[in-house]
């Protein structure tokens, strides 16, 4: 399944956001800026001329995701744990505090329940007291299992509450709450991005996604593993086309607060991206089916409409070429690791 959506961007559009993005330097605070997602942010607002603040408390982000960056004098991180309040001035908040894989958010549920219900309380009364735009990186996760596809941002969702995908699920549906009820209520400037699956460069080997999973398991030779029958889709994004949405986002207009799909609307299936990794790594490893996953969404793509009208945005990088990028980070990484182990055993 290959449904991509299509059409000219405005370039006049496209150009009066890449002047925002790089005007006037500012003062930017990005939570959970170790992460996968946030190191990138990061990494673009610094060459980017912004000053940046990285709070992060690293039990899941990590510390190398930023090493590259550790001598230059726009960044400075501070070891600190949102679900506690927090008084820092800014001129732009990333709110992006979250563990966001299943194992890392299931492991520890209620944590990651409060991670997001407080992490975003007090990103909000930061911006409040500081008078910062705040933008949430919400999920896609917040329509469940969908019964309409592809997902547009008024569809209101099938979630289950009380499932073991519950607390990450339930906790990003309460953020938004918050953050437009903090909109309405103290004037609040906010601007809600709903991710859809991203991958790419300084994703975990171990962090439980299905793209880190298949390439790992394809560069060592092991099985690849499907929950379930493999036809369920997914819709995936390289996190180059995510953070420029981000970007574009947040020097939007005051009146686009959101919420706004960001993800890649090409749509596969599991089956076809084990099959696509497989290939494109020269692996002989096997696909074998385990049991389905609880909650395991059927089916996942994004309606970009609103992205693209608004931010005159849409993804650039197509699947293929964003595998290339990835397996080869992870190939470097992998290979980096078997060299160390080796090394302690001489």
């Amino acid at each position: 399944m290959r449904k991509v959506v299509t059409g000219p961007l405005s370039v006049l559009g496209q150009r009066e956001f890449l002047k925002k993005i790089a005007g006037i330097p500012k003062k930017i605070l990005v939570t959970g800026g170790s992460g996968f997602l946030g190191s990138h942010i990061c990494e673009r607002l610094i060459s980017l001329g912004h000053t940046v603040i990285c709070l992060d408390n690293f039990s899941t982000g990590r510390r190398e995701n930023l090493s590259h960056l550790a001598q230059d004098p726009h960044l400075h991180i501070i070891d600190h744990d949102v679900r506690k309040p927090y008084l820092i001035d800014a001129d732009v908040i990333f709110n992006f505090a979250s563990p966001a894989s299943p194992p890392d958010y299931q492991a520890d549920p209620v944590g990651t329940l409060m991670t997001n219900v407080l992490g975003a309380l007090h990103a909000l009364e930061n911006a409040k007291a500081t008078g910062a735009t705040v933008i949430q990186s919400s999920t896609s996760e917040v329509y469940g299992d969908p019964l309409t596809s592809p997902q547009r941002e008024t569809y209101f969702g099938n979630v289950n509450t009380t499932g073991p995908r519950a607390c990450y699920d339930e906790g990003k549906r309460s953020a938004e709450t918050l953050f437009f009820d903090y909109h309405r209520s103290h004037g609040v400037k906010i601007k809600v991005a709903r991710i859809f699956n991203t991958y790419g460069p300084r994703m975990r080997p171990d962090d439980g996604r299905v793209i880190s999973n298949f390439v790992v398991q394809a560069l060592q030779g092991k099985d690849l593993t499907i929950y379930g029958d493999g036809h369920q889709t997914r819709s995936f994004c390289y996190v180059d086309d995510l953070i420029d949405g981000f970007l574009r986002l947040s020097v939007s207009a005051d009146p686009c607060t959101g919420p706004i799909n960001l993800g890649n609307p090409g749509e596969f299936t599991v089956l076809e991206l084990a099959q696509m990794v497989i290939s494109m790594t020269g692996s002989r490893s096997r696909i074998v089916h385990l049991a389905a996953a609880t909650d395991d969404p059927r089916q996942r793509r994004p309606d970009i409409t609103q992205a693209r009208g608004e931010l005159a945005w849409e993804p650039k990088v197509m699947l293929r070429e964003g595998l290339q990028r990835t397996i080869a980070h992870f190939d470097e990484r992998l290979s980096a690791a078997d060299c160390a182990v080796a090394g302690e055993a001489v």
